[in-house]
């Protein structure tokens, strides 16, 4: 398993997270966590959101019926959500979150808090408070968020003084954005169009490590594009450097994203035993430049 360092810290973690989104929909929830850490996928991550905190809960009576000590997992939650409502980074909703995240996970502490989806009306101070309370408690071992642009985290680095170390972004084959903008400087196409304020450069320069969730998925939650007819010529093109890999088309999608130098985290979603293993397995791959310029302008793409 390819290791990456973890935002400013001294932690190499896993390259691949096994998301736990959809364990609740899992056959076997405890043989999915036996089966990611088998292959060295000792990252996992959830929200509070989660089917209500549901996902937690099952994640937890999962790994209860394992030998895998608590201590040889990284787990990571997220909070910020309050589903058909706002969205709430408030010191209390922080902290009722967390706690309620680990009494569902049975654990005393979370290695990771991100904030979820950015709270317009956020304030600072507030969320510091949260942070410093709970680091000092021993319960967040590191801070980061999610879906945020840079001035949002220049924002909360006003008061927050624990770095900020992950960010969770939507990136793959077919949500190219943050790589589309950088390519297409000084263009008037839409490609060159920056709407994140350059959050991969950002996330670079600062040390902040971007965790690509839906890495297989196409425009927002619309389907997966692996095997998909809409997309023959990337199809083709995957089933083509699969076999020069010795991978799949699944693997080689998670290689694609992590074959960046930014040294990316994927966040798999899957609850499939042999797409785990062949997500963990791919991320030892290295695609060369051309290849990887192959896939992307399968995906339609262009260059100027």
């Amino acid at each position: 398993m390819k290791k990456v360092k973890f935002g400013k810290t001294d932690l190499d973690v896993a390259a691949i997270i096994l998301g736990c989104m959809r364990i609740n929909k899992a056959e076997n929830p405890t043989k999915v966590i036996e089966t990611a850490y088998n292959e060295g996928i000792n990252f996992f991550d959830h929200a509070d959101i989660y089917s209500g905190g549901e996902c937690e809960s099952i994640f937890a009576s999962a790994l209860e019926k394992t030998e895998i000590s608590r201590e040889k997992l990284v787990i990571q939650s997220k909070c910020g959500i309050i589903p058909g409502k706002m969205f709430d980074f408030s010191k209390e909703h922080i902290i009722s979150s967390v706690e309620g995240s680990l009494k569902r996970l049975k654990t005393d502490y979370l290695d990771a808090l991100l904030l979820h989806r950015p709270d317009t009306l956020v304030e600072p101070e507030e969320v510091a408070e949260a942070f410093s309370q709970l680091e000092k408690q021993g319960k967040v071992r590191y801070f980061g968020v999610s879906n945020q642009s840079p001035n949002q985290i220049e924002l909360l680095k006003t008061a927050v003084t624990q770095p900020l170390v992950a960010n969770q972004l939507q990136f793959g084959i077919m949500h190219t954005g943050m790589i589309d903008q950088g390519i297409h400087v000084n263009m008037t196409d839409a490609r060159s169009i920056d709407h994140d304020g350059e959050i991969l450069n950002y996330s670079r320069i600062n040390q902040m490590t971007i965790q690509a969730w839906s890495p297989y998925q196409y425009g927002f939650f619309e389907g997966v594009f692996i095997d998909n007819p809409k997309f023959p010529e990337l199809n083709q093109k995957l089933a083509e450097l699969s076999d020069k890999y010795y991978t799949t088309p699944t693997g080689l999608a998670s290689a694609w994203i992590l074959r960046h130098p930014a040294n990316m985290q994927v966040i798999a979603g899957t609850m499939n035993i042999d797409r785990i293993k062949q997500i963990a397995r791919a991320s030892q791959i290295v695609l060369s430049k051309e290849d990887w310029y192959s896939i992307y302008l399968a995906a339609g793409n262009d260059m100027p």
